[in-house]
């Protein structure tokens, strides 16, 4: 009886809710360092779409880091999970546009679903949107980023905004992403690094040293945000394995 009534829509409304207020009010008690605020007014003042890439850990307080006043739409990828059920319901409560992508176990529904969701972020990069991706979600490795946002920048012609976040006075959970809780008060910083372009020729192997650059940069602005609040630096995982080239090749 319990878990049907914690995996009901209404309860999950109700708890999300409570959960935006609460980042939103430590949100609003914490005393903000913003850096490289001419990077992130580089991407907006165009007035066209663009891709934010961030990690996965950082989510929470994540709506800091969008300018309200930008012309572009503040969207989030989430996945089709039960996890992203809930998250996609606090994303709404901040203010924010969901695009669901795809979780589910067989290949082929994979496939067809993480298409579709490609698509859609498409459309709404059109349309005008930040469509913001954890790039190393939604189940890591940590802070190692996928291909996705690569592959989204190439098709659109769009930059990449790169940007994160840290907080003194937090948790730090023991999860794949070592997810940060913020307490209220103390200090913030917020950083983004300089965008990204991807040229729409961009072969296999200009993609993959990409991603390793949108990688790198993502990781230095969040050890340079965790030094600056004291510490904990969360660390990368290790990084993903290289890719087998197919046999007989």
């Amino acid at each position: 009886m319990l878990r049907s009534l914690t995996s009901s829509a209404a309860f999950q409304q109700v708890i999300s809710w409570i959960l935006a207020k609460y980042m939103q009010f430590c949100a609003a008690t914490k005393s903000w360092d913003r850096r490289g605020m001419e990077h992130l007014d580089a991407c907006t003042q165009s007035g066209e779409g663009l891709i934010s890439a961030m990690w996965h850990s950082r989510l929470s307080l994540s709506f800091m880091g969008w300018d309200r006043k930008a012309p572009q739409k503040p969207t989030m990828l989430i996945s089709r999970s039960r996890e992203g059920d809930f998250i996609a319901r606090f994303a709404h409560n901040i203010g924010v546009d969901v695009v669901r992508g795809s979780s589910q176990n067989t290949r082929k529904t994979k496939q067809k679903g993480g298409m579709t969701a490609f698509r859609d972020m498409q459309r709404a990069i059109e349309n005008k949107a930040c469509m913001g991706l954890t790039v190393d979600g939604p189940r890591g490795p940590r802070q190692r980023a996928s291909m996705g946002a690569i592959q989204l920048a190439r098709i659109t012609g769009k930059p990449i905004m790169i940007f994160s976040l840290s907080v003194s006075n937090k948790k730090i959970f023991n999860s794949w992403d070592r997810f940060m809780l913020p307490f209220p008060f103390g200090k913030g910083v917020l950083i983004w690094k300089e965008p990204m372009f991807v040229p729409p020729d961009a072969d296999e192997d200009a993609m993959e040293a990409m991603r390793l650059e949108l990688e790198r940069r993502l990781n230095e602005a969040s050890r340079e945000a965790d030094e600056a609040v004291g510490g904990p630096v969360i660390e990368p995982a290790a990084p993903r394995p290289p890719r087998r080239a197919a046999q007989g090749a």
